[in-house]
């Protein structure tokens, strides 16, 4: 018995690097991939004319905010989920299928191809709007599930 046992200190049994990571690396990319593909299925469905306001991400966007705001209240002082729903859905999905890298390729075009206006009111409509979203989504699932009887 060491001194460490004997008064009794446990001592961290050694890991493999990597390997507790492992399933949530693997849910984030499948995750990643489905909302990536919702949101090529978006762009496909709605394109964006050259030189006009990029509706579909911009809604993309929105709607992904929303989304989140639903679902980190559900899952954060609603219900009580597996230990990988979040970065599945949260991280994988909802980070995938919302663009802000698109949305930084629209604002270039943009910019590039003659349409300030239009580029200075996408770059501040979207994050008002998502951050919005995000903010009413949450505040409602709330007021709806966490209505306490009087």
């Amino acid at each position: 018995m060491t001194a460490q046992e004997a008064e009794g200190v446990r001592t961290a049994v050694p890991r493999r690097p990597g390997r507790g990571q492992l399933p949530v690396v693997g849910v984030v990319a499948v995750g990643g991939g489905l909302g990536a593909l919702a949101r090529h299925a978006a762009a496909q469905g709605w394109p964006t004319a050259q030189g006009g306001f990029p509706w579909t991400t911009f809604w993309v966007n929105v709607v992904g905010c929303a989304v989140i705001g639903v679902f980190l209240v559900l899952i954060t002082e609603v219900l009580t989920a597996h230990r990988l729903v979040r970065p599945f859905f949260g991280t994988g999905v909802l980070g995938g299928f919302t663009t802000f890298s698109t949305y930084a390729v629209d604002l270039q075009r943009l910019f590039d191809t003659g349409h300030p206006r239009t580029a200075l009111a996408y770059l501040a409509a979207t994050p008002l709007a998502a951050l919005t979203a995000v903010w009413l989504a949450a505040t409602a699932t709330r007021r709806v599930l966490l209505r306490r009887p009087r």
